[in-house]
């Protein structure tokens, strides 16, 4: 068998500018599907050219698990202090953000720099940093890689936002190391699915390609079952909700199983649609199985509901 070899590029044969060039390829749906693989986030573009006081961040997205802010930030060279002063520009002009600053390659003192405004700020602030690169094989089209330098660390940033007010509890702690085990699992079997950072909280989101229309796992240790939701959060989520459950409501008990539940909730702004199952969510040593029971739940959940949402 031949074997190619590898060969890294110029990125500036592909992109010559920044603004020009890389940010509206960047700002592409499937180019942000690339990055938002890279970070474990479903992006949604809202704005390129982002005003933030008198600067201009290059892309402002959202993410369509918790609709939260994300700023990217871009640069086809190597870091720079000025890149670095306008994303803490950015951070300081904002509430609960993420920066992305992706840049040719990140010096040790800019990565350290990224690292420490991860350790320093709550969980409200996300930082990080990501070298873009190119490579082609032979006479193969030339393809994009992010590599991550430096990413939040959830689980302390998780556990320092709760301590920060009140010491964790019992079952908000057994709440977070259920979610930290999740993502392990999900990791190690290698799903698409995209998850929120574990919080100590009884649920958690996944991403669904759509703001305002998203999944959650729910795991009750007081009420003893686990629970996957699709959750319909929009302006008219009762039109929407009827309009699905108007046309695959029979077809969800076959695709996904005759025990999903459509919920509109008539009191409250989100409809839902489930399926539970009764646990001793306490019990670790039944937690694989649990897990396991969520994840194939959750991706029949996706793969039903993903393209019929797109359209709404």
């Amino acid at each position: 068998m031949k074997i190619g070899k590898l060969e890294k590029v110029d990125i500036r044969q592909l992109w010559i500018g920044e603004a020009s060039d890389f940010t509206p390829w960047l700002a592409k749906k499937e180019n942000m599907e690339l990055l938002g693989d890279e970070i474990g986030i479903e992006l949604e573009v809202v704005q390129q050219e982002k005003n933030v006081g008198s600067f201009r961040a290059d892309i402002l997205c959202r993410s369509t698990i918790d609709n939260h802010n994300i700023l990217i930030e871009n640069q086809l060279e190597k870091t720079d202090h000025t890149h670095l002063g306008q994303i803490l520009t950015y951070a300081a002009g904002l509430d609960a953000v993420t920066i992305i600053w992706i840049a040719k390659k990140f010096t040790e003192e800019h990565r350290a720099a990224i690292d420490w405004l991860n350790k320093i700020t709550d969980d409200k602030f996300n930082f990080f940093g990501i070298e873009i690169e190119v490579y082609r094989i032979g006479d193969s089209l030339p393809a994009p890689f992010f590599q991550i330098v430096s990413k939040p660390n959830d689980w302390s940033k998780a556990v320092k936002a709760t301590t920060q007010s009140q010491e964790l509890t019992e079952t908000k702690a057994l709440n977070l190391e259920y979610w930290q085990a999740m993502k392990q699992y999900l990791e190690d079997k290698g799903t698409l699915l995209k998850q929120q950072k574990p919080l100590p909280q009884h649920w958690t989101n996944f991403a669904l390609g759509k703001t305002d229309i998203y999944m959650a796992a729910v795991a009750s240790v007081r009420d003893g079952f686990i629970r996957v939701e699709l959750n319909i959060n929009t302006t008219n989520a009762k039109e929407q909700f009827r309009i699905l459950q108007s046309k695959y409501e029979e077809l969800a008990a076959v695709e996904i199983g005759d025990k999903i539940f459509w919920n509109e909730l008539p009191d409250r702004k989100v409809s839902l649609v489930s399926l539970e199952k009764s646990v001793n969510v306490a019990d670790k040593s039944n937690w694989p199985e649990q897990h396991q029971w969520l994840l194939e739940n959750l991706e029949k959940f996706d793969k039903f509901f993903r393209p019929k949402i797109k359209n709404l």
